[in-house]
């Protein structure tokens, strides 16, 4: 029970937590090491104590205590202990004032996403910083080994300490620069909360709404940048179905499954003023297109209402901005939708870089059964669930395949019964 929840807090508080603790004692290796302390003390005391009345704030006093022993004993052997001693006594909530906000996870953002760090490094950081995925899930995003994964987060920590790289929202002649990172690393915080890349459970909706919450933020700092309005409409209008994505029994439900009652119409017309005010500005950009996707999905009274030849040509135009192999074969599932699962089959034929992605065997397999070939349906089927690191996903994606198995009995049933008896 104790255990299940700290697990819960840190999910829930767990970035926060981190990220004051980061600015506190400016050491992320360090940050992280105290607050995997407070989490052995919670799980040591809780049982006997009792659930403290603010569990987060527990951890953060626990870990902030055990921070300050570490550096007292350390600036006894330490030529400046006296400016040691005197940075331990300033009031540990301080925060330097850095501009109109005041946010530790934000500060956390642009520390993930400073210019020295390597752009894998960046996202890399982000993901364990401010999601808490462990070394071995980033690997699995990145298509890389956990020992290469290691390696590269913890030179960007070291990396970070050693230059001094300062935990505060940049001045405002420096935002433009940044801003593209920055971005990103939302919107893979966003994308890990609605769809977690490893777990029991599909969606972390603490994530989506933290993801949500730094859009806005980033509204306030830069209101007039038409690209930070199109993210935080696109996470609005994705958000605004997740109620409808797990069916009462926890099974995955596809956009033509769901029930799109569910969809808060609340976040939907919020996402779409929000994106109307970005294109008025006329500075189209990659987030402002995936918006305008959504905006066609949240608009569709009905799965067979989609207006799929609309959101090919989006993609189309998104290409133009990212040429990546996910959303070439986002464009090709569009394609596929729009004009018939033959030319969806051929446009992911020709994505190179994808081979280790559950969602392009997925597609392949969708369209396979379109078609009427559940034998090539079961085998993408199966070979995606192999590839799913959540179980959510891969739950889905095993009875898909024994759906296709199924219909391919009953195929082969149904020919020998026609065919009679050979002479």
């Amino acid at each position: 029970m104790v255990a299940r929840v700290i697990g819960e807090v840190c999910r829930r508080e767990g970035g926060k937590v981190l990220a004051g603790l980061i600015r506190r004692f400016g050491d992320i290796g360090l940050a992280e090491d105290l607050l995997q302390d407070a989490y052995a003390r919670a799980l040591e005391r809780w049982p006997r104590e009792g659930l403290p009345e603010n569990p987060a704030g527990w951890l953060t006093t626990v870990a902030r205590n055990r921070g300050f022993d570490i550096l007292r004993r350390a600036a006894r052997t330490l030529d400046d202990s006296a400016d040691v001693l005197a940075g331990l006594a300033a009031p540990p909530d301080a925060a330097p004032a850095d501009g109109i906000l005041d946010d530790d996870r934000l500060r956390l953002i642009f520390v993930c996403c400073h210019p020295a760090l390597h752009p894998r490094a960046q996202s890399a950081l982000a993901l364990r910083t401010l999601c808490g995925l462990s070394t071995r899930a980033i690997a699995r995003a990145f298509c890389e080994s956990e020992a290469t994964t290691a390696q590269r987060l913890v030179r960007a920590k070291r990396k970070i300490l050693d230059a001094g790289i300062p935990f505060v929202i940049p001045a405002a002649q420096e935002l433009p620069d940044r801003l593209a990172i920055v971005l990103q690393v939302i919107y893979l915080v966003f994308n890990e909360g609605y769809v977690a890349l490893e777990g029991a459970r599909l969606l972390r909706l603490d994530l989506c709404k933290e993801a949500i919450r730094l859009g806005r933020l980033l509204r306030e700092l830069m209101p007039a940048d038409a690209e930070v309005r199109g993210l935080l409409a696109l996470m609005l209008l994705t958000h605004a179905r997740s109620a409808a994505r797990v069916s009462s029994v926890g099974e995955l439900l596809t956009l033509q499954q769901q029930d799109r009652s569910l969809w808060d119409r609340g976040a939907i017309d919020e996402g779409l003023a929000i994106l109307g005010d970005a294109l008025l500005l006329r500075r189209p950009g990659p987030y402002q297109i995936q918006a305008a996707i959504a905006a066609l999905h949240a608009r569709a009274a009905r799965a067979e209402d989609t207006d799929w030849p609309q959101i090919a040509a989006l993609y189309g135009a998104l290409l133009r901005h990212l040429p990546t192999p996910v959303v070439r074969m986002n464009a090709a599932v569009a394609q596929g939708m729009a004009f018939g699962p033959a030319q969806g089959l051929r446009a992911l034929a020709a994505i190179d870089g994808m081979d280790a992605s559950h969602y392009l065997h997925a597609a392949r397999a969708a369209f396979h059964l379109q078609l009427n070939e559940p034998a090539a349906a079961r085998a993408a089927y199966a070979h995606a669930a192999s590839l799913a690191g959540n179980a959510v996903e891969r739950d889905y994606l095993l009875a898909r395949a024994a759906a296709a198995q199924a219909d391919r009995t009953h195929s082969k049933q149904n020919q020998s019964r026609n065919e009679g008896p050979r002479q």
